[in-house]
């Protein structure tokens, strides 16, 4: 990486648009609480139903893990046997691949478009025999796909006949990702998790997500984590509903979800203006399909821009980048795209040797 680069391959949020918490660490209550309290904040249960319940998500079963993806490997880990088979997007979250590997659980990976997962690509995958499946429903990291309502009616219908399968629904972004809830859970589903992190709304350091489901997944989850690291620390959890319940915080979380989106649009209508296609229907993260992932990787460098490889993400899938537009905008969403275009030119390996 070249001194002076500009990072947008880190998947962050911008620092500027997170809502300013320090206010309510001043006034959020911290009680001396004991070993054996209830895992979920009994005020974060009623905070957390009322948000869940306006997406139309069952929140019967309710409980509180460290961010989504310590929820994803709770969920997996209860569930699952090692060999066992997962359907994934294909591109994926590369961190989501790692856990496989590490749980040895084999990826599975089914096609996905701007509308969410492909139909007639999870049809097969869950006909060759899987035995759970995760899905993004919005801000699909790396490409930004958002499952619109019409995608996911279809898609229950084809999760339907499989009702044993574990569906893990991961809404990371959840109150920032730039597009409604189309959620694939059904009536006829038997095992089901869904995940709410508040890191990518309240700051990544808030380890808080909701989990929701099966009432045997959640209850299963809750018992593994109290004989491990037994809770999550209340004092996150009464600070997530202060500031859930707090004006001034969720409209400055609003506002962020309405930038994150501009910037998003800006970054893909100038790569559009060069002849450069993006996709990015919601989220922070935009995607390009290129040819040859080194070659752009290395012409982007050379230009002072660093953006992730999108080698990291795929199973099947073609090449691609990952580009962080959370902190993109202005003038250097229009500086991006014209490096960009330079970088996907026949020729840009002679320009960069």
């Amino acid at each position: 990486m070249l001194p002076g680069a500009v990072i947008l391959a880190d998947g962050n949020p911008d620092p500027d648009l997170l809502p300013d918490l320090e206010p309510l660490l001043r006034s959020v209550p911290f009680p001396r609480d004991l070993y054996g309290e209830a895992c979920v904040l009994p005020e974060l249960a009623v905070v957390g139903r009322r948000v869940l319940d306006g997406d139309g998500i069952d929140s019967t079963a309710l409980s509180v893990v460290s961010g989504a993806m310590d929820g994803i490997e709770r969920v997996l880990t209860t569930q699952l046997r090692p060999g066992d088979k997962v359907a994934v997007e294909d591109p994926a979250f590369a961190g989501l691949l790692d856990l496989l590997g590490a749980l040895s659980l084999v990826p599975v990976p089914f096609a996905i478009d701007s509308q969410g997962p492909d139909p007639d690509s999870l049809a097969r995958v869950l006909a060759s025999g899987v035995q759970a499946v995760v899905v993004t429903p919005r801000a699909q990291n790396p490409t930004g796909a958002a499952t619109t309502q019409a995608r996911a009616v279809d898609l229950r219908k084809v999760l339907d006949p499989y009702p044993s399968v574990l569906l893990i629904e991961d809404d990371h972004a959840a109150a920032v990702a730039g597009a409604p809830l189309a959620s694939l859970h059904s009536r006829k589903r038997v095992r089901h998790a869904y995940l709410r992190s508040m890191a990518k709304a309240l700051g990544p350091d808030v380890r808080v997500a909701l989990l929701a489901g099966s009432p045997d997944i959640v209850a299963r989850v809750e018992s593994r984590q109290i004989v491990g690291m037994r809770w999550v620390s209340r004092l996150l959890q009464r600070l997530v509903v202060a500031a859930l319940d707090d004006r001034t915080v969720m409209a400055s979380v609003a506002r962020a979800e309405k930038e994150y989106a501009r910037r998003r649009r800006a970054v893909i209508d100038a790569l559009a203006a060069h002849g450069v296609a993006a996709t990015g229907e919601s989220g922070m993260n935009v995607w390009i399909p290129v040819r040859e992932e080194g070659i752009a990787l290395q012409a982007l460098a050379v230009a002072g821009w660093c953006v992730a490889p999108g080698e990291r993400f795929r199973v099947r899938s073609a090449a691609g980048l990952r580009v962080t537009v959370s902190r993109l905008h202005g003038e250097q969403a229009l500086q991006f795209a014209a490096a960009a275009a330079a970088a996907l030119r026949p020729g840009a390996r002679a320009a960069t040797a």
